[in-house]
């Protein structure tokens, strides 16, 4: 385990700037929306916001997630999709908080926690921001990534994070000598529904570091600008 939980003096190392939040409530209705099924849920609609986490490959024990599939995987033969607000919410209750928790803890290599690996990853995070996608948050934790993103006309999330984590992933096995799968190959998302979710999720980003008991230096905080 590595040492990212050492409580410790509030420090903040961040690319940072102060939030206007997107206030136009036609952003958040949704168009031509699709629902996805593999092992996690996943719906895409065209001009979406998405909260995205993705994870390392050794983030959580094998023997904890396949608890936790096999107890979503009854939970969902009772609750068909697409769910609505009071369905996600028991989701989080249920599945995404306990997930969170797991992360946290820094379980694994804690890969992220190095200065070397986590710019690979804020390198791939910003490379197309503004020409194929608008980057509204980011932060980079020592075992995932939490992001809320915005796929530009023509563009598709899936596309945009295999293209993010292909490239960071051989990027950062180059530079620390070693092979293997370096993230999960499931990302989670979830549309943004509305500007208190999203105000939400930014929160979120801002204070996972400081929940975490983060040292300076062991993640990177990035909040753009108003939009």
């Amino acid at each position: 385990m590595c040492n990212c939980a050492v409580i410790h003096r509030w420090c903040f190392a961040h690319t940072y700037a102060t939030l206007s939040p997107v206030n136009n409530s036609q952003k958040f209705a949704l168009s031509n929306l699709v629902t996805l099924q593999r092992n996690l849920p996943h719906w895409t609609a065209d001009k979406a916001i998405y909260w995205v986490t993705f994870r390392l490959a050794d983030s959580i024990p094998k023997d904890k997630l396949d608890a936790w599939r096999s107890y979503y995987n009854v939970w969902l033969k009772n609750h068909s999709q697409p769910w609505d607000t009071m369905t996600w919410e028991e989701y989080n209750e249920k599945f995404g908080e306990p997930f969170e928790k797991w992360l946290d803890a820094g379980m694994g290599s804690c890969a992220l926690a190095r200065e070397n690996a986590r710019e690979n990853v804020r390198q791939s995070l910003l490379y197309f921001d503004k020409i194929r996608l608008i980057l509204h948050a980011a932060v980079i934790m020592p075992t995932h990534v939490h992001c809320l993103m915005e796929p530009l006309e023509g563009f598709e999330l899936s596309e945009l994070l295999k293209s993010i984590k292909s490239y960071s992933a051989h990027e950062v096995n180059k530079r620390l000598g070693r092979t293997g799968a370096f993230w999960q190959k499931e990302s989670y998302d979830h549309i943004v529904r509305s500007e208190a979710q999203y105000v939400k999720y930014i929160q979120y980003i801002r204070e996972n570091p400081i929940k975490a008991n983060l040292q300076e230096g062991m993640y990177w905080l990035y909040v753009e600008q108003s939009m």
